[in-house]
């Protein structure tokens, strides 16, 4: 039998034991690494950490002297040079100097950045390169009248009177590789059509789900892992990769040799209780929105 998650209450209490423990508000590293519980664990029942902090009743930390708007947002601009791409939450708290929250207190929600720093750059050349890293803003809103659009900007002749939920399909060329649909998560860009995809998205995202990951092998099972289970404690897991978690049975994979199947899409209703499934499709629902 698998170890219940903890409860939101567990969780404003672990935050407020290990801030007593500390004398002052815990980052998220240091709590993780007092009581066991992970960051996705916290992320199921609260829309960010920072939530999470100020839901267990802790005082923002204001013996920081004022940041400047210039110096947040130049730093910014020196991550999105050193990493040759827009960052992340997580991979700013990994690289940056400051907080993400600084930058959400100064600017707002974390989408805004690339506007905000193409005005600090404006006539500024030496960040010329980091600018062409950002995404290119529309000049116009794209037309919602399709009667508006003329006949002669239409390649080929199109229903428009096809109702908008129906999705067109196309002939499969069998000499393309297939995509999943477009998640841009970190370094993911497509969501997982098979199980390789599943164990790189599970590699992204392992360190927040609590595990460390000893070997992958080819054979049964797929994956040797410990898990922090308390403060300076870990256990052994033993991990099978599948896309869906039914294709365990379809497999014929023995149920008493596996502690967690690993999967894209959890479809296997009556999984036995003893296998614990992470879904993670459900999983990067909570971390990507910690991410923005």
């Amino acid at each position: 039998m698998t170890k219940e998650p903890p409860s939101k209450n567990e969780i404003l209490n672990a935050i407020r034991d290990t801030a007593a423990k500390l004398g002052k508000r815990p980052a998220r590293s240091a709590f993780v690494g007092h009581t066991g519980i992970s960051e996705y664990q916290v992320l199921k029942h609260f829309p960010s950490w920072n939530s999470a902090i100020e839901t267990a009743g802790l005082e923002p930390d204001t013996t920081n002297v004022q940041i400047n708007d210039d110096k947040l947002i130049e730093d910014w601009g020196r991550i999105v040079r050193e990493l040759r791409q827009i960052p992340t939450r997580t991979q700013y708290k990994h690289h940056g100097a400051y907080s993400t929250g600084s930058f959400e207190h100064h600017f707002g929600p974390w989408s805004r950045l690339p506007d905000m720093f193409r005005e600090f750059a404006v006539d500024k050349p030496e960040w010329n390169d980091v600018l062409t890293l950002l995404p290119i803003q529309r000049s116009e809103p794209r037309p919602t009248n399709t009667n508006a659009i003329s006949s002669q900007t239409i390649p080929h002749k199109i229903d428009v009177s096809v109702s908008s939920s129906v999705t067109q399909k196309h002939i499969k060329m069998g000499d393309r590789p297939v995509y999943g649909n477009p998640i841009d998560f970190r370094g993911l860009r497509h969501e997982p059509v098979n199980e390789n995809g599943v164990i790189f998205l599970f590699g992204i995202v392992a360190r927040e789900l609590g595990y460390s990951v000893e070997a992958v092998q080819a054979g049964f099972p797929d994956c040797e892992a410990k898990r922090q289970i308390d403060a300076g404690k870990w256990q052994r897991v033993h991990i099978e990769f599948e896309y869906e978690s039914r294709n365990y049975r379809d497999h014929g994979h023995p149920t008493d040799r596996c502690d967690v199947i690993v999967c894209w899409r959890h479809n296997w209703s009556d999984c036995p209780q003893n296998i614990e499934v992470v879904a993670l499709s459900e999983v990067i629902k909570q971390l990507a929105r910690d991410d923005e």
